[in-house]
């Protein structure tokens, strides 16, 4: 009686893993059917409902400064998607460049400053600093740059 039992939950088992498969078979016209059709239109809706962060520009070139000088630029971006964007995480490549932002929501079609200062002291030389934006937008990762040349005292 035992290997009666033994062989009944493995044919149980395997009639289950067999019929699991057949759930999302693709019909006659060779489109997907049941919850896979329900999960991709879910997911289209979703990805149309984000915000985006669109900058107004993406580098901001300073010149030539002396050694020393702090250069302070605004970066504005705007929200050009139908969903609220949240800035989580604002940061540079380097030390000497330090960002500021808002943690608001921006509502579509609204915009928020990034105020950055970078400090030239110990900087000499050709510049490029990344400035990296992370956020629950479409495109959550984005950059700009802030670059120029720092002159020796």
């Amino acid at each position: 009686m035992k290997n009666l039992s033994k062989y009944s939950v493995v044919a149980l088992a395997a009639v289950f893993f067999f019929s699991c498969g057949n759930a999302q078979k693709e019909n006659e016209a060779g489109t997907k059917t049941g919850s896979e059709v329900v999960a991709t239109d879910s997911l289209s809706k979703a990805a149309a409902q984000l915000g985006k962060v669109e900058f107004e520009e993406s580098a901001f070139d300073f010149g030539q400064v002396k050694e020393g000088e702090q250069v302070k630029h605004t970066f504005v971006l705007k929200n050009t998607g139908d969903a609220p964007v949240i800035l989580s995480k604002v940061t540079a490549s380097c030390g000497c460049t330090q960002p500021e932002f808002s943690k608001s929501p921006i509502l579509p079609g609204g915009t928020s400053d990034i105020h950055v200062t970078f400090n030239s002291e110990g900087q000499v030389g050709k510049q490029q600093k990344i400035i990296t934006i992370q956020s629950n937008a479409s495109n959550g990762m984005t950059t700009v740059q802030l670059k120029g040349e720092v002159l020796a005292k």
